[in-house]
């Protein structure tokens, strides 16, 4: 049987192909599912991907908001680091998807931002049947400019390596990401230095919003195991250990029904304000009552954002709603309890024609005309013709007439 041909990497007549793998490392925040979205939805590379997919927590929310130009299904290697407790799960990933190579020609991993990437760059090296199927085209790490010095600068308990230093020296190219947020060109100089000293052999590409020519990226034949060895002799051996600071963990929040927007947002504010020192990530994707969109919402530290994205429920898709927090010292359970308190859940006290009081600095008398108008629970035409939104149903918004 004559096989199809296909370019760069897979099926060529008769012989199985080894298939290029791209690691997208990065810590917390630094912009990889943005970089890995830039990668799918360009037209460009003429490549066709299987993802892996890593998140340090039980709830994922990658998935969710990642591109759909992907030719192969997610495969999610969940609740845990892919660097330790589901390396086994990365191993068996592999050699499932082997099982479908025709359709694909090339994998991206994108690891948790609290990966040490040494033990899965390793498992393409003392895994006989992996190093038939797959060759390691480079590792990819994307920093975040503004918080890069300060993670790397972190002090951990004795045994415990610094993960963003590992992904620095593991690096093949660095992408430098969010400039824009670094206000001086001395700034930027002096990260560049840093990274430099950690890494002298790896290219450093400046870019806001993880906006990188793919070409770059891919099929760049960068990772050269003699370097590892350099500066890690034992990187081989099958013994080496990782270790996690036990301060860090992960929240996961996952609610059936729909968010008010406002209020999330206000809890959020509030939460950044009086811990954001102590988040390192925290992400969601929401389903808001009145809005057809889905609502991604994503923050590091003190900086964080929240847009209504293209991409809509399905008429059979199930509305829920899903937060992570990662971070030092965590509450579990005040966070679960803020976030289940956006959630909507009672009926609203007005109809469409009720007569009210708006709140517009003072109570102005109006009329309802709609309910859940743009993820606001009323909107409300007053006397005098204006047009304003209650955002909430409580009496310091809207209140009977």
């Amino acid at each position: 049987m004559t096989r199809i041909d296909h370019q760069r990497g897979m099926w060529k007549r008769g012989k199985a192909p080894i298939v290029p793998v791209t690691v997208l490392t990065g810590f917390l925040g630094s912009g990889k599912t943005t970089l890995m979205n830039h990668i799918l939805n360009d037209t460009t590379h003429g490549m066709k991907f299987a993802v892996i997919e890593n998140e340090f927590g039980e709830v994922g929310i990658d998935e969710r908001i990642l591109s759909e130009n992907v030719e192969e299904e997610v495969i999610e290697v969940m609740n845990g680091c892919i660097c330790c407790t589901v390396r086994g799960d990365l191993v068996e990933a592999l050699k499932k998807l082997y099982k479908r190579v025709s359709s694909f020609n090339g994998i991206i991993i994108e690891t948790t931002g609290l990966a040490d990437p040494a033990p899965v760059v390793q498992t393409f090296f003392i895994d006989e049947e992996i190093q038939k199927m797959y060759t390691l085209d480079s590792v990819i790490t994307v920093v975040d400019a503004k918080y890069i010095i300060e993670r790397l600068n972190e002090t951990k308990p004795e045994g415990v390596e610094n993960e963003a230093v590992e992904q620095v020296v593991f690096a093949d190219k660095i992408i430098l990401n969010k400039v824009d947020l670094v206000a001086k060109e001395e700034e930027l100089e002096i990260i560049e230095k840093r990274l430099r000293g950690l890494n002298p052999t790896a290219s450093v590409l400046r870019c806001k919003f993880a906006d990188i020519d793919p070409k770059e990226l891919l099929n760049i034949k960068a990772f050269e195991l003699n370097r590892v060895l350099e500066f890690d002799p034992e990187f081989l051996s099958d013994d080496q250990e990782h270790q996690h600071d036990k301060t860090v963990s992960s929240v996961a929040c996952k609610l059936d029904g729909e968010m008010n927007i406002e209020m999330l947002t206000r809890w959020i504010e509030r939460l950044i304000k009086e811990d954001g020192a102590n988040l390192y990530r925290y992400k969601g994707v929401l389903a808001v009552k009145g809005m057809e969109k889905k609502f991604v919402f994503q923050g590091v530290g003190m900086l964080f954002n929240g847009t209504f994205v293209k991409k809509e429920w399905k008429k059979d898709e199930k509305r829920e709603s899903r937060f992570v927090f990662i971070g030092k010292n965590l509450d579990a359970e005040f966070l679960k309890y803020g976030f289940e308190a956006c959630v909507v859940t009672k009926p609203l006290r007005f109809k469409v024609g009720d007569t009210v009081k708006a709140n517009v600095g003072s109570f102005k008398k109006g009329k309802v005309i709609k309910l859940w108008d743009d993820g606001n629970a009323y909107r409300i035409q007053l006397v005098n013709g204006d047009e304003v939104w209650a955002p909430v149903d409580v009496d310091v918004y809207v209140r009977a007439a």
